[in-house]
């Protein structure tokens, strides 16, 4: 039987309860006797891989990688797989930078197949970093299988963190989020945009969410979110109105309506 997260709350108050008990309940997803055995695998075996034929042609290997990137639905698909990584992403016409989702590109740039003589399979500390993205990942997944609103948190607090700390400007971020399923929606949710909001112009959306989040979060710049304060106001808003939309579905407009009069 698979390891399930314990999520008993829904909302923020869930989200606390998560994050309190995180380390203890990811650890208990890493020792599962399936996660184990892969992963010994992977180091093992990995070091030995030069190309990405190679990669793919090991479906265990191949399991892992994927999943380190949050790919694992993609697994089937290994021609498409090996050309993102043959082609690497130092090259403007790459496959990897053409594509919408850009963590293709995050993915073909971790072995380096395409870009480097040497790939970075054969880095001692390869290994280590693929691992511990893998359970990152894996466990996110986890939690996702129960509440997806929780998911889209995680994803959202561990990549805004590392897209906060790079030295690109502030619209070059923005334009990275926009770019980005899982971020856009965490962002669009917490900020209150109509569903409508994906088709305007995407210098239209740029300056939108700009605003938005100036006026509701205080940030301007998505480097102000190496703040804790700040990425902690942008998981609540969207956890707390992701939570109403839930319940709006399920009980209907006029019992929403009813409930949040009571509160006043």
């Amino acid at each position: 039987m698979s390891f399930a997260p314990a999520l008993p709350l829904t909302g923020y108050a869930g989200w606390a309860l998560l994050k309190r008990t995180m380390p203890a309940q990811s650890a208990a997803w890493a020792a599962q006797p399936v996660v184990r055995s892969d992963e010994a695998y992977f180091r093992e075996k990995i070091g030995a891989v030069s190309t990405a034929e190679q990669l793919v042609a090991d479906r265990r290997l191949l399991k892992v990688a994927l999943g380190a990137f949050g790919l694992g639905d993609e697994i089937n698909n290994r021609y498409f797989i090996r050309k993102v990584l043959e082609d690497g992403t130092l090259k403007t016409g790459a496959l990897a930078n053409k594509l919408a989702d850009k963590t293709w590109a995050k993915f073909s740039a971790a072995f380096g197949f395409g870009d480097f003589s040497t790939p970075r399979t054969k880095l001692s500390d390869f290994p280590d970093k693929i691992l511990a993205a893998h359970r990152t990942r894996g466990f996110e997944e986890a939690v996702g299988e129960q509440r997806e609103e929780m998911r889209l948190a995680l994803n959202a607090e561990r990549e805004l963190a590392e897209l906060a700390r790079k030295p690109s400007s502030a619209t070059t971020k923005w334009y990275t989020i926009l770019g980005d399923a899982p971020m856009r929606k965490v962002f669009e949710t917490a900020l209150g945009l109509p569903s409508g909001f994906g088709r305007l112009d995407i210098d239209q959306q740029l300056g939108v969410i700009r605003s938005k989040s100036q006026d509701q979060l205080g940030v301007a710049d998505p480097s102000g979110f190496q703040d804790p304060a700040a990425m902690d106001k942008l998981v609540r808003r969207f956890l707390i109105r992701a939570e109403v939309a839930e319940g709006a579905r399920l009980t209907g407009p006029a019992q929403t309506a009813l409930t949040l009069l009571r509160g006043y």
